[in-house]
């Protein structure tokens, strides 16, 4: 058991590598993975469900104990991501379909990932959960109607059949974990170590299916997509990281919002693509991009801020020799 732990841990801190080398196969073999497209909605439900299976009835109490945190963390997600996708959609004149793409990632809550970055970054980590349950709780209905705005001078989208989508790929999975950990609490906490790898296995299988679908279009649109994604996930990492500064949190405070605000669940983005937009293939790059990008940056990001805290208890350390 302690071998699979450890295995589990190591494919859980190094996910963007592993994204990284599976997306090499299926570019290289499309074969090997682009039957996965077909199953894009049940591999996130399964990194939904496992991700249900890990919230504590305590991890809703801070709903109720950190409010102000929370709505600066919800509101900035829900605003900063969606509409900067917007502006670089406009920016960069994209085409349709990875305009759409870029705006389903910025309207998507908040990802599991960003809990881990979080704890990498010294930040405070029940926050961090705080947010991406309440995003995620939210997320049928303010990601529906926030890409219904934005995205309808692209593509026409149907308000009604995302929000039933969002529900089921994300809320139902979500919901039915919560109740399963509820029924089963001793049985979940004994495999709790390995529920990460339901995440990440579901990841990687999504964006290797993207990724081999799309092999011979990567080559014309990948390094436009690339560029777009990474000011995209800056963007939000910096402003996310300003303004609860600006509103003077604490600093651990602070880096989770930050992270919080610059990490989507892409998941959802591709899986949102692929079922209520099928005559726009495309739109599923951004979000597989978005996977393999936010994770190195998340991590890098991470070392920054970690420092940066560690510096400052030094010398507020040394300051009261």
């Amino acid at each position: 058991m302690e071998r699979i732990k450890k295995i589990c841990n190591f494919m859980s801190s190094n996910i963007a590598v592993l994204i990284i080398i599976f997306s090499a196969i299926a570019f290289f073999r499309p074969k090997v993975f682009s039957w996965a497209t077909g199953y894009t909605t049940l591999f996130l439900g399964a990194a939904m469900f496992g991700m249900g299976l890990t919230i504590k009835t305590q991890d809703f109490r801070i709903v109720f104990t950190r409010p102000k945190e929370l709505c600066i963390g919800f509101v900035l997600q829900y605003t900063v991501m969606p509409f900067t996708a917007y502006v670089l959609a406009k920016a960069f004149g994209l085409p349709a379909d990875l305009a759409l793409g870029v705006i389903l990632v910025g309207c998507c809550p908040g990802g599991t990932a960003s809990n881990v970055i979080t704890y990498v970054a010294g930040g405070d980590v029940p926050l961090s959960v705080g947010m991406t349950i309440v995003s995620t709780i939210l997320a049928p209905v303010c990601t529906p109607v926030l890409v219904y705005l934005l995205a309808g001078s692209w593509v026409k989208v149907s308000l009604l059949t995302m929000m039933m989508s969002v529900v089921k790929v994300v809320l139902v999975p979500v919901l039915l974990g919560i109740l399963i950990y509820r029924l089963f609490p001793k049985q979940i906490d004994a495999v709790r170590e390995l529920l990460p790898l339901i995440s990440v296995v579901a990841i990687v299988m999504i964006i290797s299916g993207i990724v081999g679908s799309n092999a011979e279009k990567i080559v014309t649109c990948g390094a436009l997509v690339m560029v777009v994604v990474a000011i995209h996930n800056v963007v939000g990492l910096c402003l996310g990281t300003g303004v609860a500064k600006l509103l003077k949190l604490e600093e651990k405070k602070v880096t989770a919002i930050g992270i919080e605000v610059g990490m989507q669940n892409s998941g959802l983005a591709i899986s949102l693509a692929t079922a209520n937009f099928a005559a726009n293939p495309l739109a599923t790059l951004p979000g597989a991009v978005f996977s393999v990008w936010h994770n190195i940056s998340g991590t890098v990001y991470a070392g920054i801020r970690r420092n940066r805290f560690e510096n400052w208890r030094l010398n507020h350390a040394d300051s009261n020799l």
